[in-house]
């Protein structure tokens, strides 16, 4: 089955690089991976004691953070090695101060997991929520390298509890010790013979409330929101912008708008701000201006948005209506009601909020309205909600104290 497996990943690469000249992000994708090697051989000396974490994507990388800030304090004498699996992640923190060295992971065949674990020769091995690449852990587990799958969550649907994902389970098979999200993936694991898993929570709790003690002042903030309320929605989508900008447009209340787009290409910027019947700003034109005038604010960079939602009076989390749901506890760390569209099953935290109430649920632009101008006028309602995310948040945290302690038994 193996032979079988890594055929398909062959095919797979080959059409890769057959594509990559038609889609930028596949270009990345393969582009990068052929760097991997040549990095990672410079920068490892046979002495170096390396601890490796893998992870999807940048959702993934933040789960891990961390863990990995844990590890550097505790740990120095090692270094840290991060693999990305896509562009998206490894584009934005390739320089990342967590990690000593940052790469892409190569493509899951025998021989790229042979010369990979000769040349990086981990001690310890973390991979993030659910990725399982079985030519990689086949032979970590040979090598009796401890490996930990953190943060993991399982579904009923997944390969793993069908009839025919023997090979899959195979490969659940070489992990030392799972750190699961919640008990019924603890009951899935265990319907398998699993019971080297322990309950420690989503390490997104953690690092999400390490937000609230950072520095999160923003001088144009300040001035453009003054002593109005604010609405932020952030990480929107059109579906999401659609909604937004005709309550602006007819709504008389006197609040200020913040919305941070997922695409601040030039042309959609351009669109959104001239969609608005009031005062527009773009954040890139704020230098030297007064901003108290002004109405909405179009945050057209990135980098920003978790401070910006500590400005927040009503927060609104874009993705919900086509795309796939943004981060809901960046704003609900602050204590913050946040609203979202109508597809969210499959996100914990925000099943699970919306049920507490703390999450509210709007199917179309009627909703929409009427939700938020429910919030607005009723201040109790307003505070009440956002006090039941900020509870749920504190509830939560603590996944990173167990992981580590586990990890001290092992190094």
């Amino acid at each position: 089955m193996y032979l079988l497996y890594t055929f398909a990943v062959h095919i797979a690469w080959f059409f890769l690089r057959l594509t990559e000249i038609f889609h930028p992000k596949i270009k990345l994708f393969v582009e990068g991976r052929k760097r991997t090697f040549d990095i990672l051989e410079k920068s490892i000396s046979k002495q170096d004691k390396i601890i490796w974490m893998h992870v999807a994507s940048l959702g993934e990388f933040e789960q891990g953070l961390p863990i990995l800030k844990q590890l550097k304090l505790e740990y120095p004498d090692f270094k840290i090695l991060v693999t990305f699996f896509s562009p998206s992640g490894y584009e934005v923190k390739k320089n990342t101060a967590a990690a000593d060295m940052v790469t892409y992971l190569p493509m899951d065949t025998q021989k790229n997991a042979k010369r990979f674990l000769q040349t990086v020769n981990p001690k310890l091995v973390l991979f993030v929520k659910y990725e399982i690449w079985p030519n990689y852990l086949k032979l970590l587990a040979k090598k009796e390298i401890p490996t930990l799958l953190i943060s993991a969550i399982f579904k009923k649907e997944k390969i793993y509890f069908k009839a025919y994902g023997g090979f899959m389970r195979k490969a659940l098979k070489t992990f030392t010790h799972f750190f699961v999200q919640d008990a019924h993936s603890k009951s899935l694991l265990e319907s398998l013979n699993f019971y080297n898993v322990t309950v420690s929570g989503d390490t997104r709790f953690d690092r999400v409330s390490e937000i609230l003690k950072q520095d999160n002042h923003l001088s144009f903030l300040v001035d453009f929101k003054g002593s109005d309320l604010c609405f932020i929605g952030g990480s929107t989508w059109p579906e999401d912008e659609e909604i937004i900008t005709e309550f602006i447009n007819t709504s008389q209340k006197p609040m200020k708008y913040v919305l941070a787009p997922h695409n601040i290409k030039e042309n959609h910027i351009h669109s959104l701000k001239k969609s608005f019947q009031k005062k527009v700003v773009l954040y890139s034109e704020t230098a030297g201006k007064d901003l108290s005038g002004f109405e909405v604010l179009i945050v057209d960079t990135i980098g920003l948005l978790t401070k910006i939602y500590s400005y927040a009076d009503i927060a609104y989390v874009g993705g919900g209506f086509a795309t796939g749901l943004h981060n809901t506890l960046e704003p609900a760390v602050f204590g913050t009601p946040v609203i979202i569209g109508p597809q969210y099953e499959g996100f914990n935290e925000a099943e699970e909020l919306v049920d507490r109430g703390g999450i509210l649920v709007v199917k179309n632009s009627l909703e929409f309205s009427n939700m938020l101008n429910s919030l607005l006028k009723d201040k109790d309602y307003l505070q009440n909600t956002g006090q039941i995310n900020a509870t749920y948040v504190a509830e939560k945290k603590g996944a990173g104290v167990q992981i580590m302690h586990y990890i001290r038994t092992l190094l």
